[in-house]
């Protein structure tokens, strides 16, 4: 082994912390993390419930989504598994899926929400050490997993269009992985437009990089579904979760694209849990064919949007930079994270810190859930200006800085 690989090698255990240097002492193997579990997503969650108003979740508003009472009616107390080994995907939803998917799929599965597809698709993708594109700002779960796995992550920022393609382009020459959210992204509010998608794929056409998309926003998005994959299907595996279009509870996300890796997802399941429940499908494809849960679904999408844009001519009004124009979040710039965090809890608001969503060292932020802001415009427009109090406060002390 030359000395060259050698070096490389030590530089890459660095870079994923799995050694420590310390100089003349020499280099140590470090410890596990352990269970400490996952520090970002800790960290954006921890207040939730104690606040009279708590828009830190990202969790859709309960009384827009639809009535599950008549599909269980219909659904009943049916037995839909006859083996262990049947496809993991019941035949009527698997047909929903081919005729909506943004691509044509070379495999299906379904799995226990978005971040349950996320994993599996990382887990059999995703090795120590692995360059991993990722959108800056982006989901704190996600960051967590790629911590955990040991990945080298570089982030490529996001404007309205969605990830930026000279970004892209710098970083991702040797990936072997790059995770987009297709529309709503969470935190920053960006859908990426037809045009933008043609510019990534060309992009990507000269690497060699698996895309995983994340639709998690689903039908309570705004923006019309784009996939990379329309370019590059072979080499992308999209990712449609139902919680926040029809219930958190349904607990199902559809996973479809690239044949040998949905297929090794589905395989790798069948010595887990084997399946996502057949009940759940059975009720997921009554709602999908339901006109009544489509009403509803239109409903919450155009509540959303009025929510969000109340709150963004607000805070715009009053000097502040926001940036969300699809789905139920916000991505605030405030003047100092903290402060402002302590400010909102002193009225009864809780937010999430904007730090756990970045990837390096950016602006002071907050994710702020305004589709959780209930009522008439003139209430959305006291809690915007109450946001908009908090992100001027003054600079004291910025962790960033």
């Amino acid at each position: 082994v030359s000395p060259t690989t050698v070096s490389e090698a030590w530089r890459s255990l660095a870079g994923v912390g799995a050694i420590e240097a310390r100089g003349r002492n020499g280099t140590y193997v470090r410890s596990p993390t352990g269970p400490g579990g996952p520090r970002r997503y800790r960290r954006i969650t921890g207040g939730s419930g104690h606040f009279a108003l708590d828009l830190s979740s990202g969790t859709p508003d309960p009384a827009l989504l639809p009535d599950l009472g008549p599909a269980v009616s219909r659904v009943g107390t049916q037995s839909l598994t006859s083996s262990y080994l049947d496809h993991p995907v019941l035949p009527d939803l698997e047909e929903e899926l081919v005729a909506s998917w943004p691509f044509p799929a070379e495999a299906f599965t379904v799995v226990d929400g978005a971040m349950d597809a996320l994993d599996r698709v990382a887990a059999v993708v995703l090795r120590l050490g692995d360059r991993v594109v990722v959108e800056h700002p982006t989901f704190p779960p996600l960051l967590d997993l790629l911590e955990q796995m040991g990945c080298d992550v570089v982030g490529v920022d996001v404007d309205d269009g969605g990830p930026n393609v000279d970004g892209l382009a710098a970083a991702v020459p040797g990936a072997r992985a790059v995770f987009l959210q297709s529309r709503a992204q969470n935190p920053a509010g960006a859908s990426i437009s037809t045009s933008r998608a043609a510019e990534l794929a060309a992009v990507l056409a000269a690497h060699e990089a698996l895309v995983i998309e994340d639709d998690h926003a689903n039908d309570i998005s705004a923006a019309p579904l784009v996939s990379v994959g329309r370019w590059m299907p072979e080499r992308t595996v999209h990712i449609r979760s139902y919680s926040k279009s029809h219930g958190p509870d349904l607990r199902l996300a559809a996973v479809g694209g690239a044949g040998d890796v949905v297929t090794a997802v589905a395989n790798r399941r069948l010595l887990g849990p084997g399946w996502s429940s057949r009940i759940l499908q059975a009720l997921l494809v009554e709602l999908l064919r339901d006109p009544r849960t489509a009403e509803c679904l239109a409903t919450a999408t155009a509540t959303y949007a009025r929510r969000r844009a109340v709150a963004v001519d607000t805070l715009t009004d009053r000097g502040v930079g926001v940036t969300g124009r699809d789905g139920i979040n916000l991505w605030v710039t405030v003047a100092d994270e903290r402060s402002a965090t302590v400010a909102l809890a002193a009225r009864g608001i809780g937010v999430a810190p904007g730090d756990p969503f970045l990837v390096r060292p950016d602006e002071d932020h907050l994710r702020v859930t305004v589709g959780l802001i209930t009522g008439p415009d003139v209430h959305v427009r006291t809690v915007a200006d109450h946001l908009a109090d908090a992100a001027l406060r003054p600079i004291r002390q910025s962790h960033h800085r």
